[in-house]
């Protein structure tokens, strides 16, 4: 079973230490020297390699990389070889010396191959095996230099093949790790513990080979137990940062090369040192000096590859570049800082007909024409004085000569390559525009012109406002004219024909306005004209144009009249040309709402009223929702004896910013909304809701709700009505709805219809300001109503109280019950009780309160009437 990585490195941490101390009693003679070695070293290589083998199986299960695993399983198998080595001096087998070189041999390629694939050494096995020969040759230099450097006569290392075999491994170790980019802490740790347990073990062989004994012998293991420690600690490593998502450049590898001089430095200085020191070389210095050759032949052959294959990269992006150049849009130019021209790319031959001797050697202002000259070396000079430094290339428009001595709008990017060696110079692209000015010239054209009528169009006369806006003193007034009856003519005589009425009326404003003057079509059929003139020429301008436009417009086969309104607006009232628009139009709406052919100026009211009108219609829509809409109701009492006879609900908006809003601002806009039937639903649920729930009415008491037409004429009206009355257990007959007079004239049939049905439900129906409209006798006949009420004006006025009292005999007549509205004064009641009228509605006689001042009205009442 796996132990986990924490209880591992706890384990070594703590079998370190106690290795130290054992060895430290053999070499106090408290145990044999090959016994305390061999125990210490041998279990701490075994706890090393149980925690590296550990690492490489977790790595393997979590990580899936196979680079890192297997790096931390050689250095642990490193690490076994070690701890197996470290018994030869306690088994003493013949051949000692042997034993140690094979176990020190089989350590250091395990510790090799491990540093090489631990994370951040190298990537590829190309790279691995290039640094490995990197170390080699370095190994096999020092090892040849050891070997010649003793002069003759003097005794050569005992164990000469362990060192050279711990030299290799010790260079080889070093250059993998310190290659590395980014070089990984951890895996300088886990090197440097190898390092050190190699020499460590050479150590061992030559005090083994040179018969020593003593305490030299444990204190070996010491820098074996830190090394194998160190190994351990760096191999194990897992929470490494991700290695750089660029690669390197090819050059940076081919810049470290000069690496292989070092061991060829090695070799020549040993072998010249052995040359004067020495007589010279023997068979076994030859093939020391053959094997560092071929070393070093074989790194170079390496070296070779690498160079091929990176030039014959050049060679293809060289191609890219070339064929990129000669099939580029832009020409490139390089320059140096005298600004002379350098070189030129193949397409200058192609795009502007320029050939190399033509331009190559020249100054480049000597391209340009000269009134661009001086603007372009402005430019020119701040990019080499630095100023660009860091930032996008600097662009320049300017006019350059081809090569049939024409001249061409270009548009130049230039880059200051100055710092880059290899350029040292300014790169200028120069692309032909002429094309695209020729289009940005006439797209400028057409997008400030009306195609139809040849007049300025709304961005024109916007961009000349903000030219006007801009004058001292800011004179000028804006007119905007709207046409009426354009739509019909399109209707009834084709898009052709209102299309030759707009060019005509274009044509009249041209002969209308003076040189100063823009006439404009802002599109459909409205124009404006802005013109310099004060408020008194420009309203006299505003007079001719309703004049000249009112005219026939004679086209063939056809006489076409147009009426028109102008609003005017001046510039010095607006904070900006927007505003100054928006002021005139509002002037020519109020024009329209005035009637036709009309002159207005713009009036501050006129905003406030419409921004009133736009909140209003903004926030009708959602009131019911938010619980905004609110109920009055205003007592209809009898003349005599001033008892309660029935209310009528009376719709209010209760705004949390504006405040209470009334019926007749907010109904208007609920018609153009069309949700008038929402509030009549809503307004009739409410008041029935209030009527079930007083408890001071009695079963005559009734309440009248007025209806609108729109929703009197549905056809589910009626089977709502009733649902209602149901749902709030109330009788049919309490319910009174009621209809405006001035509505009956718009379908006298479908409102009979109507009123019939409810009349089936046993539900009443009045006639609201009766006396105001133009319903006839003939029509009150056949309408299926239960009650009349009185405009306010029949009773309000003496002049009137003979047509009150014929309207009320009336009434009678028809069996209509009579309600007087809009009794204010005693006169009135009165006047209303002379002509016979049983009920009255006035503030006279109560004025609209809410449901519960209402309910505590009607319990005053029935208590009066109970004493």
């Amino acid at each position: 079973m796996a132990v986990p990585r924490d209880t591992g490195r706890l384990v070594l941490l703590t079998v370190a230490p106690l290795a130290a101390l054992v060895l430290f009693a053999g070499a106090a003679g408290l145990l044999p020297g090959p016994v305390a070695l061999a125990l210490a070293v041998g279990v701490t290589g075994l706890c090393a390699t149980a925690y590296l083998v550990d690492t490489a199986l977790a790595i393997h299960h979590t990580e899936r990389a196979f680079a890192a695993c297997r790096g931390a399983g050689f250095v642990g198998m490193g690490a076994l070889a070690t701890a197996l080595t470290v018994l030869v001096p306690w088994w003493s087998p013949a051949g000692t010396v042997t034993w140690v070189s094979v176990g020190l041999g089989v350590a250091a390629g395990c510790y090799v191959v491990g540093a090489a694939l631990l994370p951040g050494a190298a990537r590829t096995w190309p790279v691995r095996l290039r640094r490995g020969f990197d170390g080699l040759g370095l190994g096999v230099s020092l090892g040849f230099a050891a070997y010649l450097i003793p002069p003759d006569g003097q005794p050569r290392p005992a164990a000469l093949p362990a060192l050279l075999i711990t030299a290799a491994g010790v260079s080889i170790v070093t250059v993998v790790v310190l290659r590395a980019r980014p070089r990984p802490v951890p895996a300088v740790w886990c090197g440097l513990g190898a390092a050190v347990v190699l020499i460590a073990l050479a150590a061992l062989a030559e005090v083994l080979a040179l018969g020593v004994t003593g305490p030299a012998v444990p204190l070996l293991g010491l820098p074996m137990v830190a090394g194998l420690a160190a190994a351990a600690a760096g191999g194990s490593r897992r929470d490494l940062p991700p290695p750089p998502a660029t690669p390197r450049n090819p050059d940076q590898y081919l810049a470290s090369y000069p690496l292989l001089g070092i061991p060829a430095a090695v070799g020549v200085i040993a072998a010249a040192w052995h040359l004067l020191t020495g007589p010279g070389f023997d068979t076994e210095a030859i093939v020391f000096g053959l094997v560092m050759v071929t070393v070093l032949v074989l790194r170079e052959l390496l070296v070779v590859h690498d160079i091929r294959r990176y030039a014959g990269r050049l060679r293809v992006a060289e191609a890219h570049f070339r064929s990129l150049v000669a099939g580029a849009t832009d020409l490139t130019l390089v320059l140096d800082e005298r600004l002379t021209v350098q070189w030129q790319s193949p397409a200058a031959a192609r795009l502007f007909g320029l050939r190399d001797a033509e331009v190559v050697g020249r100054p480049f202002p000597e391209l340009i024409h000269p009134e661009d000259t001086e603007d372009a070396l402005a430019v020119i000079g701040s990019v080499l004085a630095g100023e660009h430094d860091g930032g996008p290339p600097v662009l320049v428009n300017a006019r350059m000569r081809d090569g049939t001595r024409l001249w061409r709008d270009t548009e130049s990017t230039i880059s200051d390559q100055r710092a880059v060696p290899e350029v040292a110079a300014l790169v200028v692209h120069v692309r032909d525009v002429g094309e695209r000015r020729h289009l940005e010239r006439t797209l400028h054209k057409l997008a400030f012109l009306d195609q139809l009528t040849g007049l300025a169009n709304r961005r024109a006369l916007m961009r000349d406002l903000h030219t006007f806006h801009e004058r001292p003193g800011r004179r000028g007034t804006l007119l905007v004219v709207d046409l009426h009856g354009l739509a019909e003519v399109n209707d009834t005589r084709g898009r052709e024909v209102g299309d030759a009425v707009l060019t005509e009326v274009a044509r009249r404003l041209r002969g209308l306005t003076g040189g100063e003057d823009v006439p404009a079509r802002l599109g459909g059929d409205e124009f404006a004209v802005l013109t310099p003139d004060s408020a008194v020429q420009a309203y006299a301008l505003a007079t001719r144009i309703v004049a000249v436009l009112g005219e026939p417009c004679r086209l063939p086969g056809a006489d076409v009249i147009l009426h028109t309104t102008v609003g005017l607006a001046e510039l010095a009232d607006s904070a900006d040309p927007d505003e100054v628009l928006r002021h005139a139009d509002l002037a020519r709406q109020r024009a329209r709402q005035l009637g036709r052919d009309r002159v207005e100026w713009y009036d501050p009211d006129v905003e406030l009223q419409l921004h009133r009108r736009m909140e209003l219609e903004r926030q009708l829509l959602g009131a019911a929702g938010r619980g905004e809409l609110d109920l009055v109701f205003q007592p209809v009492t009898g003349l005599r004896d001033g008892h309660p006879a029935g209310v009528e609900a009376l719709l209010r908006w209760r705004h949390p910013e504006l405040g209470t809003i009334m019926p007749g601002e907010f109904l208007p806009i609920a018609a153009a909304l069309g949700v008038t039937a929402e509030l009549d639903e809503w307004a009739l649920d409410a008041a029935c809701r209030q009527l079930s729930g007083w408890a001071g009415g009695d079963e005559d008491f009734w309440l009248a709700v007025n209806i609108r037409p729109k929703e009197l004429l549905t056809a589910r009206f009626p089977e709502q009505v009733s649902t209602t009355l149901r749902r709030h257990g109330i009788a049919p007959e309490r319910l009174v709805v009621e209809v405006a007079e001035t509505w009956i004239a718009e379908d006298v049939p479908a409102v009979v219809a109507a009123l019939t049905g409810l009349r089936r439900l046993g539900v009443r129906a009045a006639l609201d300001d009766f006396g105001s409209g133009q319903t006839s006798l003939a029509h009150l006949r056949r309408l299926p109503v239960d009650m009349l009420k009185l405009n306010a004006s029949l009773a309000g006025e003496a002049s009137e109280a003979g047509v009150l009292q014929v309207v009320v005999g009336l009434a009678r007549r028809l069996g209509l019950e009579i309600v007087a509205k809009g009794l204010e004064t005693p006169e009135q009641i009165e006047r209303a009780l002379a002509a016979g009228c049983r009920l009255g509605q006035g503030f006279a006689l109560a004025n609209p309160a809410p449901a519960e001042r209402i309910e505590a009205y009607l319990e005053s009442h029935r208590a009066d009437r109970g004493r």
